[in-house]
């Protein structure tokens, strides 16, 4: 029995066994606490850690119904949850010891005691108080990064009309388990509000799994979502799970849902349909119990009517549908969460004397925001770093003129300005999309991301 800085507590009306059992201990464990009262019980558990603690079932004379035994070692459970407490039974009394181990005992040991079998049994125990620990440290440090990662997105700023109507949404579907689709354009916030459905729920205690459906590509679908077990391919080193084993008991986040291909959809539709999955190289189905919420900057009925999604998947995903609106829609939010960004980064960059002037206000207000708050998050950041003074300006911005450029026989242009100007209007009609954008102009993705660059838009 390896027994390195192990301690014991052994409990027992009966001081020749307490003498036998320490004897036999002693060599094998750093300590052995002894106690012939178990009234002591409670003040040892406080002052001491035991790795494991033998309890013997009857302390009257009189009695021999083993409740006491049963009683202590309710009491230990209570002061120590991961306590793993061994009662000792009299040969006999079996049914009285699966009635310990139905109440929480680890294990028992039977008088008279066979030395090997009781070295083995507390052998096992102390590994298996050590597990508890380890996983008692595992969700302390869990716990942990979920609170820090709920802080860093703790905040969905703005009052506007429409975002307190999305307020009231989330308090209403929060508590509920039904699949939700957020819509929305790039950077209005959907991961944020996906974590504020979590935060809110009764899985809040479990993890969030996020998944961005558009960096899988059809090789690494399966593995990645539905793991895969040991030798499965060449590379299977070791069994891996996939975000759906993962995310049991908590939520899964699947953000571009409309990037994925059809026979992605149809394979992550199968899943959903039978709460199941397999592992790649495994036969047996395993059952998942998920929170699912997806969302999508696409328009997901215009690609099921060009054949692009399918149908029963959309509705599989969509019991409830939360669509968040552009940046340029929510009027003063824009101000709010100016000054949101503006204290984090003034803080950052030791620039807490920094201001934003009225011109560079209306500046923002503005402006269109073809990348929405990631965008304004951005540029507040950009412009707290450049700036040289104590007041932020217009042109510490570095975001293109809102005035649209007039062009007429009288005001001379530049071959640049109107390529500008086109570019910009473009950019607005498509809401910042850069495919879409590339696709009206009929020019190369990167080619317009070079243009974009060039003009500073």
């Amino acid at each position: 029995m390896s027994a390195k800085k192990r301690k014991l507590l052994i409990v027992d009306d009966n001081k020749n066994i307490l003498t036998a059992l320490s004897r036999l201990l002693e060599m094998e464990v750093d300590e052995v606490h002894t106690a012939s009262n178990p009234n002591l019980i409670p003040g040892l558990l406080r002052s001491n850690d035991y790795d494991a603690i033998l309890l013997d079932m009857n302390f009257s004379a009189s009695v021999q119904s083993g409740n006491e035994g049963i009683f202590w070692m309710k009491e230990i459970l209570k002061l120590d949850p991961n306590a793993i407490v061994i009662p000792i039974t009299a040969y006999g009394d079996v049914d009285l010891a699966v009635r310990a181990v139905k109440e929480g005992a680890a294990d028992f040991v039977v008088k008279p005691w066979d030395n090997d079998k009781l070295l083995a049994t507390l052998n096992a125990a102390c590994n298996l108080r050590k597990s508890k620990l380890e996983v008692e440290s595992l969700k302390e440090k869990q716990k942990s990064l979920v609170e820090k990662i709920d802080k860093k997105y703790s905040c969905i700023i703005g009052s506007s009309s429409v975002m307190q109507e999305i307020h009231e949404t989330i308090k209403k579907v929060a508590g509920t388990d039904v699949n939700i689709l957020i819509l929305g354009e790039n950077g209005t916030g959907k991961e944020l509000v996906a974590r504020e459905i979590h935060r809110q729920s009764i899985r809040n205690q479990e993890i969030l799994i996020s998944v961005d459906m558009g960096s899988l590509s059809e090789s690494l679908f399966e593995s990645e979502m539905f793991g895969y077990e040991k030798g499965a391919f060449t590379d299977a080193k070791e069994m891996r799970r996939g975000r759906f084993e993962i995310a049991t008991d908590g939520t899964l986040f699947l953000d571009e849902i409309g990037n994925l291909s059809l026979s992605m959809q149809a394979k992550l539709l199968s899943a959903l349909q039978n709460r199941t999955f397999t592992r790649i190289g495994a036969n047996t189905p395993k059952e998942f119990d998920t929170r699912l919420i997806c969302a999508t900057n696409k328009n997901l009925k215009e690609m099921i009517s060009e054949g692009l999604f399918r149908e029963d998947l959309f509705f599989r995903i969509n019991t409830i549908e939360i669509t968040i609106p552009p940046l340029r829609d929510r009027g003063d939010d824009i101000l709010e969460l100016t000054d949101f960004f503006l204290k984090i980064f003034k803080a950052k960059y030791g620039k807490n004397s920094l201001k934003l002037n009225k011109d560079a206000f209306k500046i923002l207000k503005n402006y269109k925001w073809p990348g929405n708050i990631r965008e304004l998050q951005h540029t507040i950041e950009k412009a707290v770093i450049l700036c040289d003074s104590d007041i932020l300006k217009p042109d510490d911005l570095y975001l293109p003129r809102q005035e649209a450029l007039k062009f007429s026989e009288d005001t001379p242009v530049t071959f640049s300005e109107i390529e500008k100007h086109g570019i910009l209007k473009a950019l607005e009609r498509n809401k910042g999309n850069i495919y879409k954008t590339a696709k009206e102009l009929n020019i190369a993705r990167q080619t317009l991301y070079n243009k974009i660059q060039k003009h500073k838009l």
